[in-house]
């Protein structure tokens, strides 16, 4: 038996389903289920009329436009697809068609926002063909891969038209944030005209006073020359960060490539090199300094890093060290490992960026760790699966869908604002 309307008022709807009992849970459930997308056809359809005008002559900017009658309309629905008769509106002269009730409904191209929003989240986490399997499997909705690439598209185009426009709150702290860390990397990912191009990831990780990280907002940009659309973004994301949290302190992290100090220290107040990257640099010198003599690499490695992690001026001693550990061994004078080591704490002690025990004794972060999981995570485990090429606007579309996801509460804000301000189709 169907669902059935029982009872239809301005206010609200009843609806009556009934489901039969049987041996099998399984069955009983997938009954249900289907029962409830039926309902839930009904009460959308009923829902949409609600936003149906009467027809009369409507104005959009300094035009008049008239309604054509009411035509038929298939709109997608988290139960089912829905057709409705709307009016649709035209000017005298012709041109584009407009439908007063997919404007106030908030429809995104052909479905509702709620659908709009599970498809889109699902296709940020996977391609359209699994996305189309989980809909059948989990949801029993059946669509076709291209509604599935219309509907991320669009949706992922509207973010990204409004990244300047729409403004995100950070969350609600009782106490705010110590110390905010900003982080920049690339990470590879193949176009298809272009083979292998770097990807920026950037990252604002939120820490209290004891240093433990309570919230990180993730950005992500598709390879372009210059890295300059994606310095933009993020330099916006730290000016807004900024305004929220004038008393924090402000701490630049990377792996040590000379574009993203130029960027931090324009934004940060304090540069610290990723002290795992420097303990590499480091470990690497160690295998070759003691070849064979693996207690005493280890022994030597760990009393460094903690030398270069506690104590003031921690990394001059680590070098004077290290050059006098070379000079008793001819082996180790021409070694690249040992030359990159040097070269590497030099330059990166000069410039003031290797001050961990002043960072550690504020329980400031020392390590570009948040910055390198968003590599892998919204970079490398959505675009970099075997086989995969790229074309730019696709894999921008999914970066920007993801990051928007994998930002805590930044998801459900950006869907607030289509519902408030509407789906900007033009988009």
């Amino acid at each position: 038996m169907s669902a059935r309307i029982v009872e239809s008022s301005p206010a609200s709807i009843t609806i009556e389903i009934t489901v039969p009992f049987g041996s099998s849970m399984l069955d009983f459930e997938t009954q249900l289920q289907r029962q409830l997308n039926q309902a839930g056809n009904l009460a959308t359809a009923e829902q949409l009329r609600r936003f149906e005008t009467d027809g009369s002559p409507i104005q959009v900017g300094p035009t008049t436009l008239s309604s054509k009658g009411q035509l038929p309309k298939e709109y997608q629905t988290p139960s089912g697809a829905v057709a409705v008769d709307r009016h649709v509106s035209q000017s005298a002269q012709g041109g584009a068609t407009f439908c007063p009730l997919e404007r106030d409904a908030r429809v995104v191209v052909t479905s509702t926002p709620l659908f709009a929003k599970i498809v889109s989240s699902k296709y940020a986490e996977f391609g359209s063909a699994r996305v189309r399997r989980d809909l059948r499997d989990n949801h029993g909705r059946s669509v076709s891969k291209c509604l599935i690439q219309d509907l991320a598209d669009a949706v992922a185009a509207v973010a990204l038209a409004k990244e300047e426009s729409w403004t995100y709150r950070l969350p609600r702290w009782d106490v705010p944030p110590a110390t905010v860390s900003v982080g920049l990397d690339g990470s590879c990912m193949h176009l298809s005209e272009d083979g292998w191009r770097a990807t920026m990831v950037g990252t604002l990780g939120f820490y209290d006073a004891d240093g433990a990280r309570w919230h990180t907002i993730s950005l992500g940009a598709t390879p372009e020359s210059g890295k300059a659309t994606f310095l933009e973004r993020l330099t916006r994301e730290v000016e807004r960060t900024k305004t929220e949290l004038p008393d924090a302190r402000y701490v630049g992290i990377a792996d040590g490539a000379k574009g993203n100090w130029e960027f931090l220290e324009r934004h940060t107040e304090v540069q610290v090199v990723d002290f795992w990257h420097a303990a590499e640099y480091l470990g690497a010198a160690a295998t070759v300094v003691f070849r064979g003599r693996d207690l005493a690499r280890k022994t030597w490695l760990d009393e460094m890093c903690h030398v270069l992690k506690h104590e003031p001026a921690g990394a001059e001693r680590v070098i004077r060290d290290l050059r006098s550990k070379v000079k008793t061994r001819p082996w180790a004078k021409t070694s690249e490992e040992v030359t990159a080591a040097l070269r590497y704490f030099e330059n990166q002690n000069e410039a003031g960026r290797m001050d961990y025990a002043s960072r550690v004794a504020v329980n400031d972060p020392i390590g570009s760790g948040v910055t390198e999981a968003a590599c892998k995570v919204i970079v490398k485990q959505r675009l970099c699966g075997s086989g995969m090429r790229w074309k730019g606007t696709g894999a921008a579309a999914v970066l920007s869908l993801r990051c928007l996801n994998y930002t805590p509460e930044r998801w459900d804000q950006f869907w607030s604002k289509v519902d408030q301000y509407g789906f900007p189709v033009a988009a």
